[in-house]
């Protein structure tokens, strides 16, 4: 059996980018035609495309796809989600993990459901307050429960090899409705996010 990546690509698209990857690498006094770089500009054509790709996705859909009706009413948390996205300003990455709880109002949904919605918004370019931000308000619009929680911790790779240069530095953001903005139930939700659970 061998090996084969399932990955597919538009061809135009493809082609573009692979021709403006070329021109940077000219740009920056390489040599785009030397051994190590000779596939580069269609490498990154494609990477970018896979960084990018939840331009094309709907994460309603996919929250609508596994939405049950369920009488429970207490909170559901899913916590350490790890994500990857393209800071916007510099197109550098950022990376962390996303905790996020909601309390159902008469439905529930897949749990996997809610790490892919993550997928979808941070595979576009983004700042963390917005990605943030559109994972509360799909859920909330969405599940319509009686509220949603997230809270995302991530690194920035253009404050860690740019700029400042601070590698250790981290920034938490985040966003409550509903319920949540009690706050003994944000509390016991971050209580929950703190905790070594077994």
């Amino acid at each position: 059996m061998t090996y084969r990546m399932d990955e597919s690509y538009d061809e135009k698209t493809t082609k573009a980018l692979k021709e403006q990857y070329a021109s940077i690498l000219d740009g920056v006094g390489e040599d785009k035609t030397r051994e190590g770089l000779e596939k580069t500009p269609e490498r990154a054509a494609k990477a970018i495309q896979f960084l990018t790709k939840g331009y094309n996705q709907d994460p309603v859909e996919i929250l609508k796809k596994a939405m049950f009706k369920e009488d429970y009413s207490e909170m559901v948390l899913v916590k350490n989600i790890e994500l990857y996205s393209m800071c916007e300003h510099h197109i550098l990455p950022f990376y962390g993990k996303a905790h996020i709880a909601y309390i159902p109002n008469g439905y529930i949904v897949g749990l996997s459901k809610i790490p892919r919605i993550v997928e979808v918004f941070s595979r576009r370019l983004q700042v963390q307050e917005r990605l943030t931000d559109q994972i509360l308000k799909c859920l909330d619009t969405t599940l319509k429960p009686l509220g949603v929680a997230v809270v995302i911790e991530a690194a920035h790779m253009c404050m860690m090899i740019r700029g400042v240069q601070k590698q250790n530095s981290s920034t938490t953001t985040s966003a409550f409705t509903g319920q949540f903005k009690n706050v003994e139930t944000r509390q016991e939700f971050l209580n929950l996010v703190g905790a070594n659970l077994k």
